[in-house]
């Protein structure tokens, strides 16, 4: 039997060994959401005082339109159902409960939804309870080709759809390309689509048309801009 002191330093030099492996692991998640987040603009999100965006979505011969004005420094949204600002809806995301109205649990989820399709990038960095791995090339679904793939995976619980994953397949400019959206973890992709069509809007990069792999889908987004600290004009997308 060896003695206890040996047991001790055995021990203490494998938690060592597992308490570098875990923060290497760290690191480098933390690194790929920064990285990713950072070639969008994320260390200038912190001027923007409004966000205005409309959702153009066709799926099949179906096709809608949702327009949005987000405050993100008091999560206060504004919503023009069909772009019609006459009906106009206004709510604190903050105030939001299980009392809340069915009707304004569909318009949050739809911002939500919408607001995803634009800034997901910056999500890497907000939504800390995901987990993020780079899993190395691998094959694009639309076209064939390989690039750099990340995987981010949500938690089975809490939020409108638990245990989404979303496969991102990166450029060498840390923008995205195209992605894979498994609804809830689901074997089948839920979505695929590209992103495209990168304009300035005031110090962010956002992809502003997201593309299927046939012409059945197609998420497009217009009249978008940014509203900055200390300023009353609007800088739009160009």
């Amino acid at each position: 039997m060896k003695p206890l002191k040996n047991w001790v330093l055995v021990a203490a030099t494998a938690s060592l060994l597992l308490a570098c492996s875990t923060t290497g692991r760290s690191t480098r998640a933390a690194d790929i959401r920064s990285d990713i987040a950072g070639s969008y603009g994320i260390a200038s999100f912190g001027q923007v005082d409004e966000i205005r965006f409309t959702f153009n979505v066709k799926v099949g011969e179906k096709q809608a339109k949702r327009s949005w004005i987000w405050w993100p420094k008091s999560d206060r949204v504004e919503y023009w159902p069909g772009g019609d600002q006459t009906k106009a809806v206004r709510y604190s995301r903050s105030d939001l409960s299980g009392s809340s109205s069915d009707e304004l649990k569909k318009v949050d989820a739809a911002f939500i939804n919408d607001q995803y399709w634009l800034l997901f990038p910056f999500h890497l960095v907000w939504d800390r309870q995901t987990t993020v791995a780079d899993v190395g090339r691998q094959p694009m679904p639309i076209g064939g080709q390989t690039a750099r793939s990340v995987v981010v995976t949500y938690p089975p619980s809490g939020g409108y759809t638990p245990g989404d994953v979303y496969e991102l397949f990166i450029g060498p400019d840390n923008r995205l390309i195209q992605w894979i959206y498994r609804k809830g973890g689901s074997i089948e992709p839920t979505r695929v689509a590209t992103w495209q069509d990168y304009r300035k809007v005031g110090p962010l990069t956002l992809a502003l048309d997201h593309q299927g792999p046939n012409a059945d889908f197609r998420v497009r987004f217009s009249d978008v801009a940014v509203k900055l600290k200390g300023s009353d004009d609007w800088s739009a997308a160009q």
